[in-house]
């Protein structure tokens, strides 16, 4: 290392930071930085002579070779000017703290006993063919076993409902001598994901004798009011059906529950859900259990965290927005008239896989899903214009594999887990770059792995940038032979032109909300085909 003569340091300009070193310079002088404090300097000559003024400081320490400590600054490069007197002689870590060590992260849990279950919970988990708790829920549960409120962030697909749903079934069965009816309440934002909840909470406390009851838009009020007749340990719900009971069903309250909890916590504190979340907070009782779970995060949680939780503990299994790295995702770069053309050839390439299509609106599902059947395809649709046995019967035949290919809007991006689902593909790239983590979600579930392929058009790439920007990387571009996918043009638009008939022969989306959607046709259709390949299929 060159001498040290203090010729270019100015006390006055100089602060205690200025004497770090910067972890970004490289390994050949690590302590270099350390000697060049930042302060204004004097003007060099154009021949780089030496400055043409120094402070009388720097000269005395020039001659002595040493320095005096007379404030906080000329103390510490003193000890700098120590250091480098002995820099030959061993190496000096001269970045404050960097000697001491690390506490080494706290072991997680590798078994549901150990993370204080009890026995009856363990075999359940055991009957779910659980092996081992994620991570969300080895970090999440013993926290909320300890009576704390949450705020736990974690990837879609990694056992966020269980993480939630274990530690109240383990409350409730402590407190089993108790009259425990209506003991937590689940919100969603979603009904399919509502019944998903609803579902998991039965199976895991079926040898418990668990009761739960759902409530959500577009089935029979009366059936519900039986449910709630029951006294349900478990109520799950979206915010304006059990708005709707809390005000009108008689004998129904929430008054004396020990858990609340926001699934999909960030879609719930949209503007749509905002004054109905208000209100039932406004029907519960202050000193209950809450906990927010969601894949993606957004301020206004650190709202409701001010207005309805206490002292919360904050779990981050995964980063802000972040995708699974057992996912791979591509787009393909495509103009807008020829995006049809591009689906298709991703169909015919991964044949034999479990798709959900994403569109924007409700009437490109349908239009999607008569195009790709009249090209041989077995798909279906799911909307929000359809009635919600529709959206039952239709997410069912696609569970059971009676169609390969589901196109829906964002209702179904939020939460639903759907076995086998191997290819999830943005037809339209949304708007809202959150819901593009939401829709990849589908696939790629518990450790399995999945694809992603997003169709952007020209018009399109300025939201896809945001995409990028969000989860903080660049997805792959993946190109393919323009001849071999501008052969499907034509018998691509004619199966369009015939759907867009149907569709004005049907009468439109308005006629269609009475009738339903024509799902039992399209399946006599579907099957009474059989497995025939279409042209487009056949080249």
């Amino acid at each position: 290392l060159p001498p040290f003569d203090g010729s270019a340091y100015q006390p006055n300009n100089t602060t205690q930071d200025s004497l770090r070193p910067n972890p970004g310079t490289g390994p050949a002088y690590p302590l270099k930085q350390a000697f060049q404090p930042r302060h204004r300097t004097a003007r060099f000559s154009p021949r780089r002579r030496e400055p043409a003024r120094r402070s009388a400081l720097s000269r005395s320490l020039a001659q002595a070779g040493s320095s005096v400590a007379l404030s906080l600054e000329e103390a510490a490069m003193a000890k700098v000017d120590d250091v480098v007197a002995g820099a030959g002689d061993k190496e000096v870590d001269v970045v404050a703290g960097a000697g001491e060590k690390e506490e080494p992260a706290p072991r997680l849990a590798s078994t549901f006993a150990e993370l204080g279950l009890c026995s009856e919970l363990v075999e359940a988990c055991d009957a779910m063919n659980w092996k081992q708790p994620t991570r969300i829920q080895a970090e999440t549960i013993p926290h909320a076993l300890e009576g704390r409120d949450l705020i736990a962030l974690a990837q879609t697909g990694s056992g966020k409902t269980a993480a939630f749903a274990l530690p109240v079934l383990q409350t409730l069965l402590e407190n089993r001598d108790v009259q425990q009816s209506f003991f937590a309440c689940v919100l969603s934002p979603t009904r399919e994901l509502a019944i998903q909840i609803a579902e998991q909470f039965e199976a895991l406390g079926s040898a418990i004798g668990l009761r739960c009851a759902v409530l959500v838009g577009g089935v029979d009020r009366m059936q519900q009011v039986l449910a709630l007749g029951k006294r349900p340990h478990i109520v799950v719900g979206t915010p304006g059906r059990l708005l709707d009971h809390l005000k009108d069903t008689k004998g129904f309250s929430l008054r004396k529950i020990k858990y609340l909890v926001l699934d999909e916590a960030d879609k719930l504190l949209n503007v749509e859900f905002e004054k109905a979340i208000d209100e039932i907070l406004n029907e519960i009782p202050k000193d209950r259990r809450t906990f927010l779970f969601s894949a993606t995060m957004t301020k206004k949680v650190n709202k409701l965290q001010r207005a309805c939780l206490r002292n919360p503990v904050k779990v981050e299994a995964a980063s802000k927005y972040s995708t699974v790295d057992t996912l791979k995702q591509v787009f393909y770069f495509v103009p807008a008239d020829y995006k049809d053309c591009y689906l298709v050839h991703v169909l015919n390439e991964r044949q034999g896989s479990m798709f959900m299509i994403f569109v924007r609106t409700c009437d490109s599902t349908r239009l999607l899903a008569l195009m790709l059947r009249n090209l041989g395809f077995k798909a279906i649709s799911i909307s929000g214009q359809m009635s919600q046995d529709k959206r039952l019967g239709a997410l069912n035949r696609f569970k059971a594999k009676d169609c390969n290919i589901i196109i829906c809007t964002d209702v179904a991006s939020r939460g639903l887990d759907i076995q086998g689902v191997n290819v999830v593909i943005n037809y339209d790239i949304p708007m809202n770059s959150k819901d593009y983590v939401h829709r990849v979600g589908r696939t790629a579930r518990a450790g399995q792995s999945g694809f992603a392929a997003s169709l952007v058009n020209q018009y399109e790439a300025q939201w896809f940038v945001q995409i990028e920007q969000l989860l903080g990387k660049k997805i792959d571009q993946c190109k393919v032979d323009k001849e071999e996918v501008m052969i499907l043009k034509e018998p691509i638009s004619d199966a369009k032109r015939l759907a867009l008939t149907k569709m004005k022969e049907s009468g439109g989306h308005k006629k269609r909300r009475k009738m339903g959607d024509d799902e039992e046709e399209v399946e006599d259709r579907v099957h009474s085909r059989g497995s025939k390949p279409s042209k487009s299929r056949r080249r």
